[in-house]
């Protein structure tokens, strides 16, 4: 079993962060995103290259995996992944309002889609929802 817990930024040792997610909307509506060898979406996000900022790995991320070219981010918080109580992953969640998209990489991502809210097949079931839930709250 998965347990996800958040974290006010600063709790978190930096060097520990090892994944960006990026709740992202467009035209009022979310960016989820579909990688080419899974029938499934997730929110924006991926892991931090060697000596890379965070903060430059979620924008990456986000062009990368949207062809998002214009657009603000914003810091959420920190979230750690603890797998049957024994390790845990860390990574900041971002928010990011998109003013404008190109076309989409040609990497692993083979399909965006804009939604209301979020879809039924996740490929993270177990911890996107806990991570798009705490952007709602935020965002009141």
């Amino acid at each position: 079993m998965l347990k996800v817990d958040f974290h006010e930024i600063g709790e978190v040792k930096e060097e520990s962060l090892k994944f960006a997610v990026i709740a992202s909307k467009y035209e009022n509506k979310w960016i989820y995103v579909k990688h080419r060898e899974r029938d499934t979406w997730e929110i924006p996000g991926g892991r931090r290259e060697k000596d890379e900022d965070i903060e430059d790995t979620a924008k990456r991320e986000l062009f990368e995996e949207t062809g998002a070219k214009k657009f603000t981010i914003k810091v959420v918080c920190d979230y750690s992944v603890t797998k049957d109580s024994i390790s845990s992953s860390y990574g900041r969640l971002f928010y990011s309002e998109v003013h404008e998209i190109g076309e989409l990489p040609d990497l692993e991502i083979g399909e965006i889609c804009l939604l209301d809210n979020m879809p039924e097949k996740m490929t993270y079931y177990e911890i996107q929802p806990r991570l798009f839930n705490k952007i709602l709250k935020w965002k009141k």
